[in-house]
């Protein structure tokens, strides 16, 4: 071989490589400890889940969580954040919108999942999203506006997430300010999203031109009036340009260019109703009593309808409730409950008629002592609640479970009331528990419905 032939393979390799080189993006400057990160992201997520209204899908929310933790296995390691839980919640509302808050919760719309058009394309939006937050774009750019008291942040992030006269009212009482402080973010950071995000999709086995392709179809479709994406998230400018050219540094190995589960998602959705904007289900929520009411319950309740509407309660359970029974999510924990029955008393919630369930941590393997557990936290929040019953064997699912009564006077209303308390441990250890209350001259009208609904129950752990 010739040297002029070696010196002209040796330029082409070098050409090769400096076309191919990837993106390199430092992580922000940040005044902030990771630890507030990770605070002001629970903070903030426990309000979308009560301001929003949650998939209870589970066909939908185990496909979001599946895609999300394929994302997260793929973060490079110089990001990776071992503080950080990240969590992947399905929001019911059509508008084309994903975000992620400090510390890595993340909501995706459903209307998101059905404007793509592929995987690849829900993947991109969010490794955008999961970037942002393993970035620290949040902290960082409260950082250059200055300190700020991390407890009055949530309600103005979740504020400045939705935006326009929806988030006015989420944020009302807190400083608005801040959450736009927080979240919405410069053509800097939606760059620095972007390349980091390319470099996720490709280690997780997806081409990140479906990013482009993706972001190309929120410029075309969103809008109407409504909460978009873009208002907190803007083009960088030359947008798909720049995350083509990158994706000719990151190869694919195995790319995911179909996907059956996404196709099967999508079809599922296409048989559900339709999905309201953010704006009218955030209204309806205020009409009917949801959301950040600050109210007791009045205690006037309608009579549970005949007719029965089904819940999937994530990966945890299924539940059947009367129809004219609405859900109010928390944490760890859902009541199903009729309007007049649900609100807040000094800044507890609280119902009169209905049913909770939920997930506690059960301090023991025996079933009994843990429910024992679980009965003495409840007391030490009603101080007129009374002993137990006493416990009786029941199944549930096919399950060995405790059923027990117990009274109670409702700090709320003054009044007496029954309490019917289902638990059994579950599979992972945790104590699964069912609570059916009813005032006590109301409670022979309501046994039968909660004896159906509690016999409804599937568990799926």
């Amino acid at each position: 071989m010739s040297t002029r032939l070696l010196a002209t393979t040796a330029a082409l390799a070098l050409g090769s490589v400096l076309l191919t080189a990837q993106t390199r993006v430092a992580v922000p400057d940040n005044k902030y400890p990771v630890a507030d990160d990770v605070k002001l992201g629970a903070e903030a997520a426990q309000e979308a889940r009560q301001q929003l209204p949650m998939m209870r899908d589970d066909a939908v929310t185990s496909y979001v969580q599946d895609l999300g933790r394929r994302l997260v296995a793929a973060i490079p390691a110089e990001y990776q954040q071992k503080e950080f839980n990240y969590t992947f919640d399905t929001v019911n509302v059509r508008d084309i919108n994903a975000f992620a808050l400090p510390g890595g919760p993340m909501f995706v719309n459903r209307g998101m999942i059905e404007a793509a058009a592929s995987e690849g394309e829900v993947a991109g939006v969010m490794a955008h999203e999961i970037s942002h937050v393993l970035l620290r774009h949040g902290t960082a750019q409260a950082s250059k506006a200055g300190k700020y008291q991390m407890g009055q942040v949530a309600g103005a992030i979740l504020g400045a997430v939705i935006g326009g006269r929806v988030g006015s009212v989420i944020a009302q009482g807190t400083q608005f300010g801040l959450g736009t402080a927080f979240l919405r973010y410069g053509r800097d950071y939606e760059r620095q999203a972007d390349l980091v995000g390319a470099r996720i999709m490709s280690l997780a086995h997806y081409d990140p031109r479906e990013m482009a392709s993706m972001f190309k179809t929120i410029e075309k479709e969103a809008g109407g009036g409504g909460p978009e994406w873009l208002s907190s998230h803007p083009n960088p400018g030359n947008r798909s340009e720049y995350i083509t050219k990158e994706a000719q540094s990151l190869p694919v190995t195995d790319p995911i260019t179909q996907s059956a589960q996404f196709d099967r998602v999508r079809a599922h959705l296409k048989e559900l109703p339709k999905a309201p904007t953010t704006e009218e289900a955030t209204k309806n929520a205020k009409k009917t009593g949801g959301g950040t009411t600050t109210a007791p319950p009045t205690g006037r309740v309608d009579a549970p309808s005949t007719r029965y509407q089904t819940y999937n309660e994530g990966n945890v359970f299924q539940i059947s409730v009367p129809s004219n029974w609405r859900e109010i999510t928390s944490t760890n924990s859902v009541t199903f409950a009729p309007n007049g029955a649900y609100g807040t008393y000094e800044g507890q919630s609280v119902f009169t008629h209905g049913v909770e369930a939920g997930l506690a941590k059960a301090r023991s393997t025996d079933l009994r002592q843990a429910t024992d557990d679980f009965i003495d936290s409840l007391r030490s929040a009603n101080p007129r609640m009374s002993r137990s019953s006493g416990y009786q064997n029941v199944s549930i699912d096919g399950r060995r479970a405790l059923q027990t009564s117990i009274g109670n006077v409702s700090e709320a209303t003054r009044q007496d009331e029954v309490i019917e308390l289902i638990t059994l441990l579950m599979r992972d250890g945790n104590l699964f528990y069912a609570i059916a209350v009813a005032p006590r001259n109301d409670f022979d009208r309501y046994e039968a419905t909660f004896q159906r609904v509690l016999g409804s129950l599937k568990l799926k752990n």
